[in-house]
């Protein structure tokens, strides 16, 4: 089992806009049973882990109801509203105290840390996160949440082209041998 960051990102390093929207995202071309897309990315995830704003802005997209069959840690210390229906656990503080748990439920799949980009970075400092997982979007945004929020060695694992998207997989070093 891995613990994976799989994400997109505009070409000059944002995950989100400012006002941590993923708008600009859904108008991109991608064709999702193609190379390094969602649909087979996500058939080998067991436990998903995201930050409050990635909730939100899920909860808002999504129109209240709740798409993940995966049980949910949400990272928050904000009072937020749960689904109606789905395993969704409201959680605090470090994410090492959570991990364990969520390796359990994930019943001998993977984890995926959804978002955003810090909290892929408390999984990398914490010595939990294995793999990211970028899908670039051809365009920028100028500014926004930025893809990782840390200085992180990582090594080339596989690469793919998926219609607009230049794709990538990696391995996060953690032997040390990077230098900001």
């Amino acid at each position: 089992m891995a613990t994976h960051f799989y994400t997109a990102s505009s070409l000059d390093g944002f995950i989100a806009t400012d006002d941590h929207s993923l708008d600009w995202l859904l108008s991109q071309d991608i064709d999702q049973d193609g190379p390094m897309a969602y649909q087979g990315f996500e058939r080998g995830i067991g436990a998903l882990a995201m930050g409050a704003s990635t909730y939100e802005w899920v909860m808002r997209h999504e129109h209240g109801a709740w798409g993940y069959a995966q049980p949910t840690w949400v990272f928050t210390h904000r009072d937020l509203e749960r689904p109606e229906v789905g395993d969704v656990r409201f959680v605090q503080g470090e994410v090492a105290a959570a991990h364990a748990t969520m390796i359990d439920a994930a019943a001998d799949k993977d984890v995926w840390v959804v978002g955003g980009g810090e909290l892929a970075g408390q999984f990398a400092d914490a010595g939990l996160l294995d793999e990211v997982w970028v899908q670039f979007a051809p365009l920028t945004l100028g500014s926004g949440a930025p893809l990782l929020p840390r200085a992180l060695a990582l090594e080339l694992l596989e690469v793919a082209r998926n219609r607009s998207f230049l794709c990538g997989r990696y391995r996060v070093v953690k032997d040390g041998d990077f230098r900001a």
